[in-house]
């Protein structure tokens, strides 16, 4: 599969109603914190909204409730992973994302087949205290040749200035979150991503 090379990660519904019309093809609705009435509720706002974009929606964490409202994909990582039931995912039909930091990771997020692979964090990021240290451009590069023919999607601190050395390295999607949400005009910096990464579809 392909994925498009514009990953945007959110944490509602009304991120993807202000983002996803200016051109998103690929969004991930990464909520942590929320009941599960609440939960279904953005869910299924973010799927109708994705459709009517025709922008491909992937749930973070929240595999039950994607399933049950009839998502097509779901992002994990490796502690969600672990609890899982992957052959519920898959005789659902979803695709299934996996996070990496490290080899070990990346040989458990192997063995699940999924249907791409996300490293980071590549450069240092604010999203998240992190026990990893930036993954650097080389990793990129090593994980591409591990994982390939599946995608690999790179996050953590990238902007539209590290995008083309981050695509070189061998990411085929590059995974935004603070650049966009934290911008003093967030859709003026996505349309500036559409815009950068359009070489690459």
């Amino acid at each position: 599969m392909r994925l498009d090379p514009f990953y945007l990660i959110v944490d509602s519904a009304a991120w993807i109603e202000r983002l996803v019309p200016l051109g998103v093809k690929l969004v991930q609705l990464r909520i942590k914190t929320m009941d599960e009435a609440g939960l279904r509720t953005e869910i299924r706002k973010a799927k109708a909204l994705c459709a009517q974009h025709q922008c491909q929606l992937i749930v973070n964490d929240h595999w039950r409730l994607a399933i049950e409202e009839g998502c097509a994909f779901v992002h994990l990582g490796q502690e969600d992973l672990q609890t899982a039931d992957l052959a519920w995912i898959r005789a659902a039909g979803m695709r299934l994302g996996l996070s990496t930091h490290d080899h070990v990771e990346l040989e458990t997020a192997m063995a699940a087949r999924p249907d791409y692979i996300a490293l980071g964090p590549v450069y240092p990021t604010i999203l998240k205290k992190m026990k990893w240290a930036p993954q650097g451009l080389e990793r990129i590069s090593e994980w591409k040749r591990r994982v390939a023919p599946i995608p690999l999607v790179a996050i953590g601190g990238l902007n539209p200035g590290r995008l083309v050395d981050a695509f070189e390295a061998g990411a085929d999607s590059a995974a935004v979150v603070t650049d966009i949400t934290l911008n003093v005009d967030p859709e003026a910096r996505t349309r500036e991503w559409i815009e950068k990464t359009k070489p690459w579809r």
